[in-house]
């Protein structure tokens, strides 16, 4: 049974040029919050999509300062999560959850 912290770990899946080369080699990219820890999306993983995860690897992002309409603002910061999984796992982020 999954538990409703859970999806408050993974917020969703980042889907890009980079992430889709990854998902070659059974490594699937999340964004999570920032105070999530490698334990915590371990166990998330786990239990929303039923697979077995070897490691998790995490990044922070440190938002850009960007010009708004002139003025000067900044993007927030984020975290990704890059989890491989175990051989013969898979999942497929272009379903919902």
């Amino acid at each position: 049974m999954t538990d409703i912290k859970h999806y408050d770990v993974i917020l969703g899946p980042v889907v890009t040029e980079k992430s889709t080369m990854l998902s070659e080699h059974n490594v699937v990219t999340f964004n999570v919050p920032m105070t999530a820890k490698k334990s915590e999306i371990k166990a998330a993983v786990e239990a929303l999509f039923s697979v077995k995860v070897e490691k998790v690897n995490t990044l922070r992002q440190n938002g850009k300062t960007k010009r708004f309409k002139g003025v000067m603002g900044r993007r927030s910061d984020s975290k990704k999560a890059m989890v491989k999984l175990a051989e013969g796992q898979s999942i497929d982020v272009t379903t919902g959850v």
